[in-house]
């Protein structure tokens, strides 16, 4: 999320899904929960860099950012400690 920008928070997410998904429930769980988090603030991130030209998008990408940047971390503590992190703001794309 911080390298691209505000848009590409659900790379890392997906990657995990994708190669630790299938073998453990646990990790697919907390994989599932991130992409669909980092997704739908990526979403708002592209809705920024294209609303950007009314200035209301200079408001939006710092604050996509930030948030899927603080939740990331948190979600990232929690699923260190074993526990599934349930995002808030998050909408349910991928089950």
């Amino acid at each position: 999320m911080f390298v691209l920008g505000g848009v590409g928070g659900w790379i890392a997410p997906l990657i995990a899904l994708m190669s630790r998904g299938n073998q453990s429930a646990t990790v697919r769980q907390h994989a599932v929960n991130a992409l669909n988090f980092q997704l739908t603030w990526s979403i708002v991130g592209v809705i920024g860099y294209l609303t950007i030209c009314i200035v209301i998008g200079a408001v939006i990408i710092p604050v996509a950012a930030l948030v899927g940047i603080i939740f990331g971390i948190i979600g990232g503590v929690k699923a260190n400690d074993g526990v599934v992190y349930e995002y808030p703001v998050s909408v349910k794309m991928i089950k």
